[in-house]
């Protein structure tokens, strides 16, 4: 089987199985999906909809948030992963919203990595999410089901997947296939036992067919 026939299966499977495929996480505004895309770090998106509820309470925006200090923030947030560091980024990010664009969180991907604590990944997330913006971010998800599927080959960094993802798929699917693939990994590809008995693309998929060989 050529890339291209397998990643034409898995888009026609997907368009059907998930055609309305979006970010589980919880937001109204830029702001808040941005807060939340840093919280999730490996963090699961429900563990981080259980805490921005009360987060974004108390600080709605960049500026009620610019106006805190990372211990006020870490007290909302220390449920989750690494809260001594999300609070921090939050309250540094926040102040360089505020500082240096009027409060509303920036639209190009340079000026989102420049925020503290936004890389490349979530930056592509966020202009994926609210914008459309045709990129691929990569994930922990996305990086082992792409390679699994047979999709990214010998890719060794999230980079290297996301630079095989964009040539594979055609660019006006990216924004929806990023989500495929994580909502893949999240309830079938798991990262320890895949679900590949109600899987629907083992027809095409390099480790189950790889798996199969080894067994017989």
């Amino acid at each position: 089987m050529t890339s291209k026939e397998r990643y034409n299966y898995v888009i026609e499977y997907f368009s059907k199985a998930m055609p309305t495929a979006e970010s589980e996480l919880n937001f109204t505004t830029p702001f808040e999906l941005l807060v939340a895309v840093v919280l999730s770090a490996q963090c699961t998106d429900k563990r981080v909809n259980l805490t921005t509820p009360a987060l974004f309470a108390a600080y709605p925006d960049a500026r009620a948030m610019s106006e805190a200090s990372a211990e006020e923030i870490y007290e909302y947030i220390k449920s989750i992963s690494y809260p001594n560091n999300k609070a921090r980024h939050l309250a540094s990010l926040s102040r360089q919203i505020v500082e240096r664009f009027g409060g509303e969180v920036p639209t190009d991907p340079d000026d989102l990595q420049s925020l503290q604590g936004v890389g490349r990944k979530t930056a592509n997330v966020v202009g994926a999410v609210l914008w459309g913006r045709e990129v691929m971010p990569v994930d922990t998800h996305v990086f082992r089901v792409a390679a699994r599927i047979g999709l990214s080959r010998n890719a060794k960094t999230p980079l290297a997947t996301e630079r095989q993802l964009e040539k594979g798929f055609p660019r006006e699917l990216l924004p929806i296939a990023h989500h495929w693939l994580i909502l893949h990994g999240r309830y079938t590809c798991l990262a320890r036992k895949p679900k590949c008995d109600s899987c629907g693309i083992t027809r095409v998929c390099k480790y189950y067919n790889e798996q199969n060989k080894i067994v017989k």
